[in-house]
């Protein structure tokens, strides 16, 4: 097919999605339910299989500047990968990164987006074979690796491409300007006006979730007018190995230069990352990752604008409540998920020392965390389910927190092993969770990502509040949630969260839990704290990957 085919084929849903992105409702194209009669009877078992076939080889990926093939990943449930994926020379990258920037460029806004659409149904058809890749490099448990890595990524590719879409759509590509004048005739100009990217792209993704985490740079970067290099890590190569690969294969049947999109691997121990997003042709860096490298990137990487997504203090108020054990489920399952190890997981639970108001009777912090702990071992008391709800930790870095973290208070909830007799080898771990006190900030200021949670006990939902805004504005963070009866506390929570710059959830005790958000109507980060500069998505996102050139001129009289 043509480009101008793949615009026409998913003309109608990209139409769809720019309303969505106005309407903020409830909106997903792509399945979440990994089930036959949505993928088809086959899916499931081709997925699996197709992922096995990649296991011990070379990853079939063509590209320039190729000087070895290197394996770097350890799946966190003990499979044995053995995948090699091939190491190019970033300087060739960059070079063939340009050279297609022209034609690609001149497509315009519309074909742009139908083939970056094309490359999100090709994805789509193969979840299952990403649900796998995404499994055994990141330690989700295969349900949340298909969701998360599969459909719900390519959620927010396709919300990337709508606003990436919509804000170069805004401008007309021309007009024709005529302005009066007091004597004779108008002055009139024929006026052009075009989308100019911005430059060679970077994206440097994360271990825990390469594809939700990489989509929405890469697309953004893409649909306006920029060729984008992944930098995986080097601990999760293959979903983005796989999605580099259909990328490049839908470029070249659209008629443009496949090193549009190309893969930076690096060579065990030898990062290469801080030498790519200083590079003086890359002009857009997407970062998602730890705090002190973020950081690092926004004051070095000064050609570029740069878009960060790290962690921070997660922060939970607890004034009051009606749904005590509503509460407490809620809450158990956002701190298991996964293990605790999401950028959006809650750290801090903030408990006044006089003690929550619950329709169970006061509860004191000390009560509270132990309440906390049993509800945790309610979820977790079956060990198929808690496999399937913890995963594995991904890293040493997680199990040396886990360590660290056992010292620094008292213990409400010990982090215990927990067996999967389909992944022998997997590291498996409840959360543990620590009572602090407010007067201990040194500890709880400082980022535990894992499953690591801090009940701490304050002098009032006062104390709690301010303790929540000033730790959220110097540290930053991506979710908040408060839990009162009283509408002034709510109120206060709702001001301290706009002054903080954070999204915050209210009582929730239902199904929707604080470290999960939905493309197209929930935001993802903000950029007002410091563990953002940007959100997933807004028009903020897209409007600095490009620029708007004009030119004129005079029409004959």
């Amino acid at each position: 097919m043509s480009a101008q085919d793949f615009h026409a084929k998913h003309a109608e849903q990209l139409d769809h999605a720019v309303t969505a992105i106005d309407a903020r409702e409830y909106w997903s194209p792509f399945p979440e339910t990994p089930s036959k009669s949505v993928y088809g009877e086959d899916a499931a078992p081709a997925g699996e299989a197709a992922f096995k076939a990649l296991l011990g080889q070379d990853y079939p990926l063509d590209q320039p500047g190729i000087l070895e093939h290197v394996g770097t990943e350890v799946s966190p449930f003990g499979l044995e990968l053995g995948i090699r994926y091939p190491r190019s020379e970033p300087a060739e990258l960059i070079a063939a990164a340009k050279v297609g920037m022209i034609a690609w460029r001149d497509a315009g806004p519309a074909v742009r987006a139908g083939v970056a659409l094309e490359v999100l149904h090709r994805i789509n058809a193969r979840s299952f074979e990403f649900a796998h890749a995404v499994q055994h490099t990141t330690g989700q448990a295969f349900v949340m690796a298909f969701q998360a890595g599969g459909p719900h990524a390519q959620d927010r590719g396709l919300e990337a491409i709508a606003y990436a879409y919509a804000e170069q759509s805004r401008q007309p590509r021309s007009a024709r300007w005529a302005k009066p004048q007091r004597k004779g005739d108008p002055l009139v100009m024929d006026k052009t006006f075009t989308a100019v990217p911005r430059g060679v792209s970077l994206v440097v993704a994360c271990n825990t979730f390469p594809t939700w985490n990489t989509y929405p740079g890469l697309f953004a970067s893409l649909v306006t007018g920029n060729p984008v290099i992944v930098k995986p890590h080097p601990g999760a190569i293959l979903p983005l190995a796989l999605t580099v690969s259909i990328a490049r294969e839908v470029l070249t049947e659209a008629g443009f230069d496949a090193n549009l999109v190309t893969l930076a691997v690096e060579a065990p121990g030898k990062p290469i990352a801080a030498d790519l997003a200083t590079h003086p042709d890359i002009r857009i860096v997407d970062f998602t990752g730890s705090t002190e490298f973020g950081d690092w990137l926004e004051s070095n990487a000064r050609q570029a604008v740069v878009y960060t997504e790290k962690a921070g203090l997660n922060t939970v108020v607890v004034d009051s409540t009606d749904d005590y054990k509503g509460l407490l489920r809620n809450l158990s399952f956002s701190l298991s998920l996964y293990s605790g190890q999401m950028c959006t997981t809650p750290q801090n639970i903030l408990v006044p020392a006089g003690g929550v108001r619950t329709d169970a009777g006061d509860r004191t912090p000390e009560a509270f965390a132990a309440d906390l702990g049993e509800a945790l071992d309610k979820l977790l008391g079956d060990p198929a389910r808690a496999a399937g709800t913890l995963g594995a930790i991904v890293n040493d870095g997680v199990k040396q927190r886990l360590a660290d973290a056992e010292t620094v208070g008292a213990v409400a909830h010990a982090s215990t092993p927990v067996e999967d007799p389909e992944h022998p080898g997997a590291t498996i771990r409840t959360p543990l969770v620590v009572r602090l006190d407010a007067k201990d900030e040194e500890t709880y200021t400082r980022e535990w990502f894992g499953p690591i949670s801090f009940v701490i006990s304050t002098d009032s939902t006062e104390h709690s509040l301010d303790i929540f805004r000033t730790s959220v504005q110097a540290k930053g963070a991506l979710t908040a949630s408060v839990y009162s009866t009283d509408p002034a506390v709510i109120d206060a929570a709702r001001e301290a969260a706009l002054t903080a710059g954070v999204h915050l959830s209210e009582n929730l005790t239902g199904g929707v839990f604080v470290n999960q958000s939905a493309a197209f109507s929930d935001f993802h980060g903000t950029g007002a704290n410091p563990a953002a500069t940007a959100a997933l998505t807004d028009p903020a996102y897209v409007t600095g990957r490009f620029h708007i050139v004009q030119s004129r001129r005079h029409v004959p009289a």
